[in-house]
């Protein structure tokens, strides 16, 4: 297979998945070995093209996102306390990130960790959907640091493959008593400084690979993510409001008994 046409599948597939609690990372694994890809470049390659669905998120939300720039110079409490909200919730998974960032990607990036991950975090995901508290907050802009604090918490679970970044922050939020809705798009506001710092990192550590040859093949998967990332962003809010999460936790424990019988076989 062509890397052009590589970059492609993969560009979709983080695209399609970054936003919805189903583990884009996890996907893009098992993608790559389906796709018998070797793991360099191709393992940095999956973590930075999901800056590309980062930029989806921005440009759909750019006019609360900018609200919130302006507001700070000026100290208007409500920007103050979103921002301190996204960085609270963003610190613990950036120390986590950093202490862990080589054991990640050499021993978690296993298509049986992925599999695995993906059938306990779906059936964990259709429990909190059906039992989570009632929703106390409603606004995603306005959570207090505690909410926030614990949200960033549970996002330190998705460095492992197939828990899923947006998963393991939307149970946070559940549990902590946010609607569904809100749940949803403080993961989106999240992933934006955590993708960021996620690809600063393997950016640097990995910027022998920027190569002539691998630079167009890294800039065809952004772009496909970043479109495809839009579709998703766009539409995920009013799926939530109508279906809840218990479709996206099906689908995560379909994908991982598919994976871990390809495994079994020797297919995957």
């Amino acid at each position: 297979m062509s890397d052009w046409l590589a970059a492609i599948i993969l560009g979709l597939v983080e695209g399609l998945t970054e936003f919805i609690p189903v583990s884009s990372t996890g996907h893009l694994l098992l993608a790559k070995a389906l796709m018998s890809l070797p793991d360099e470049p191709w393992n940095t390659f999956i973590v930075m093209i999901q800056l590309g669905a980062i930029l989806a998120v921005v440009v759909l939300y750019f006019g609360r996102l900018w609200k919130v720039l302006i507001g700070l110079p000026g100290k208007d409490p409500a920007a103050r306390r979103f921002t301190i909200s996204v960085l609270l919730a963003f610190l613990p998974s950036a120390v986590v990130g950093l202490l862990f960032h080589d054991f990640i990607k050499t021993v978690l990036f296993s298509p049986t960790v992925v599999c695995v991950s993906l059938i306990v975090g779906g059936f964990v995901l259709m429990a909190v959907d059906r039992w989570a508290p009632p929703p106390r907050s409603h606004d995603a802009m306005a959570f207090g640091w505690k909410t926030s604090l614990s949200i960033g918490l549970w996002q330190c679970l998705s460095i492992i493959p197939g828990v899923s970044r947006s998963g393991a922050t939307i149970v946070g939020g559940l549990l902590q008593g946010v609607d569904k809705k809100a749940a949803a798009e403080f993961s989106f506001f999240l992933a934006i400084p955590t993708m960021v710092g996620a690809f600063a990192l393997d950016f640097w550590e990995s910027r022998d690979l920027m190569t002539a040859d691998f630079l167009p093949t890294l800039a065809i998967g952004f772009v496909v993510s970043f479109l495809s990332g839009l579709v998703i962003v766009k539409t995920l809010i009013d799926f939530v409001g109508k279906h809840g999460f218990t479709p996206f936790a099906w689908w995560r424990i379909v994908v991982g008994v598919l994976g871990l019988a390809l495994i079994w076989t020797g297919t995957l």
